[in-house]
């Protein structure tokens, strides 16, 4: 590996050493993620300390890479030590369970009563509430439960991070405030659910956005407190496509055994759809959220390959929908229908296009040339960018014509939002391709557009019902 190192253009910038020695490291099956972030750490640590010693930033790195051993042969011999080791992580038992070179069996068990413990405790805070009377079938459940469902899952997912990783005192106290905060001001909105009109159109967007901005949180727990000066954002954004998977997959199992629950219950004349309705779901759904988290850092080896693959088979065909749409529209003449219904899909398909492209990157080789599925990629955000552009027209000429609502401009701001995205995404992957630029750039705008999404979240969740006055 050393070697590889010192015929290696420097490029001009220690993190681009640094990001290849990371992408070479990555590339080994014997250590995971978290392995490889604490031996970056290591080496960040030495070279801040040679460089402080007169070294040249080419000289640190090369003498702290030497002082890091020979990873190559590490990787060998811990790959025929545990050559069974994705079979064991098939099982929920202690063996090499985490992926963590020399971790312990009772630290690993610890980490999992620890992450069953705070799914339990998600569980209850969900029912705690019916102590005071509100009830998912209550008229205060209408407007209580949409704006607090955030608080009932994400304080718990950043709890267990936060026991974790090496977080301060000071940024575990941090984040507890920010999410009081955010539970405080969020209740003294005085939404009112109409039984007519049904739930006001702010309460609709603090419920879908206040969950993405307080999603930083999590974030900041996850990191351990080195949320900046290294990786630790990419390995979130990895972390969070590997739990939206590893939640849908406990989800579905949920609702299959959901149903067979009343299936069989209701071959002896017994219904129990109300104790499903009313405790199961409910508390299975807060509680499979830190279950989810756990088990992504947990078994990161069985899932760590699945979710590249999804990318991979789910661009070119999001690539393929979107210019199939454009070509329809151009062929009929017929404009985008700009109702509630039809925003709302728009930016899902938008947020999902990013999704894409925000794990892709995360998820690809930044040592690696470019090849067809960066040419794919391309041809996907020029994709949105049109489509994008389309739908900023339509959102333009119905606020024009019927004036401002707060989904016409939270659909607006949103589109925006995602434009400026896709449109430096399109300009740093073309000049990824003809070699004009690092792929690393790209991944530093999509790790600072992080910041833009949760602030445009809290700007819609805080911000947008004392605009438009909670209606």
């Amino acid at each position: 590996m050393d070697r590889n190192h010192t015929v290696v253009p420097a490029a001009g910038a220690l993190e681009t050493r640094i990001e290849e020695w990371r992408a070479h490291l990555r590339r080994s099956r014997a250590i995971s993620g978290t392995d490889s972030a604490e031996l970056e750490d290591h080496l960040r640590e030495d070279i801040a300390s040679l460089r402080a010693g007169g070294l040249s930033d080419d000289e640190a790195f090369l003498v702290g890479v030497r002082r890091l051993g020979a990873i190559d042969a590490l990787t060998r011999e811990f790959a025929r030590e545990h050559s069974d080791r994705l079979w064991k992580q098939l099982v929920l038992s202690g063996d090499d369970g985490d992926g963590s070179i020399g971790s312990s069996a009772s630290g690993r068990v610890r980490k999992m009563w620890v992450a069953l413990g705070l799914a339990a405790a998600a569980a209850a805070a969900i029912k705690l509430p019916a102590l005071f009377g509100i009830s998912f079938d209550a008229e205060p459940a209408a407007a209580f439960y949409p704006r607090n469902i955030g608080f009932f899952t994400l304080p718990f997912i950043a709890a267990y991070f936060a026991w974790d990783r090496p977080l301060g005192r000071t940024g575990r106290f941090g984040l507890a405030a920010a999410f009081a905060a955010a539970a405080v001001v969020v209740n003294l909105f005085p939404f009112s659910v109409s039984p007519k009109d049904g739930p006001p159109h702010t309460l609709i967007l603090t419920m879908l956005h206040l969950p993405i901005a307080l999603w930083l949180g999590v974030g900041v727990a996850y990191a351990g407190g080195r949320w900046r000066g290294s990786d630790r954002r990419m390995d979130f954004i990895r972390f969070t496509g590997e739990f939206f998977i590893y939640y849908v997959l406990i989800a579905l199992g949920g609702g299959v055994l959901m149903a067979l629950s009343a299936g069989i219950f209701g071959a002896i004349g017994v219904g129990i759809e109300p104790l499903l309705e009313s405790w199961v779901l409910p508390c299975g759904a807060a509680g499979a959220t830190v279950v989810a988290a756990w088990l992504v850092e947990a078994k990161q080896r069985v899932i760590e390959n699945m979710a590249p693959v999804l990318t991979r088979i789910f661009a070119p065909l999001f690539a393929l929908l979107l210019i199939a749409f454009v070509v329809t529209m151009a062929a009929t003449g017929r404009a985008i229908d700009a109702k509630r219904e039809v925003l709302i899909l728009f930016d899902l398909i938008l947020a999902v296009v990013f999704g894409l492209l925000l794990y892709s990157a995360s998820a690809r080789d930044a040592a690696s040339p470019p090849g067809p599925g960066d040419w794919i990629q391309l041809t996907l955000v020029g994709a949105a960018l049109v489509v994008d552009g389309l739908a900023l027209r339509a959102i333009g000429s119905r606020i024009f014509e019927f004036g401002f609502t707060p989904n016409r401009v939270a659909a607006l701001g949103e589109n925006i939002v995602l434009l400026v995205n896709l449109g430096g995404s399109a300009v740093l992957y073309s000049g990824f391709l003809r070699g004009r630029a690092a792929f690393s750039r790209l991944c530093d705008w999509q790790q600072f557009y992080l910041y833009i999404l949760a602030a445009w979240a809290a700007i819609v969740a805080l911000l947008f019902p004392l605009a438009f006055g909670f209606e």
